[in-house]
């Protein structure tokens, strides 16, 4: 979620995986994937720039949490009978364009 402000000044929080686009108009209006469109303080730049923040913290944080499979062994499945197991998750590979040790390729 990030955190935006209307052009009345009241604090706006959007999921920012719902945007669709960002236009200049001259203000910034944001439209959802639901149609819903706000109009932000925000330059185009800023909100930009806050979405690309967000979405690094999401990756920087999954590299702290961890679940190792005993956790998952442990810990019951929510919605699941009893004793009733779900596969381990999946494992994350790089994309065949990116060459280990070089970057993207």
């Amino acid at each position: 979620m990030i955190s935006l402000t209307r052009l009345s000044g009241a604090e706006l929080v959007l999921n920012s995986d719902l945007i669709e686009r960002v236009d200049k108009t001259p203000d910034t209006v944001i439209t959802l994937t639901t149609g819903a469109k706000y109009v932000v303080v925000e330059s185009l730049p800023a909100v930009v720039a806050s979405v690309r923040l967000h979405r690094a913290e999401i990756i920087a944080l999954s590299e702290v949490v961890r679940v190792s499979p005993e956790e998952l062994q442990h810990e019951p499945f929510v919605g699941r009978p009893e004793g009733a197991r779900e596969r381990p998750l999946a494992t994350v590979t790089a994309h065949p364009s990116v060459v280990p040790g070089r970057g993207e390729g």
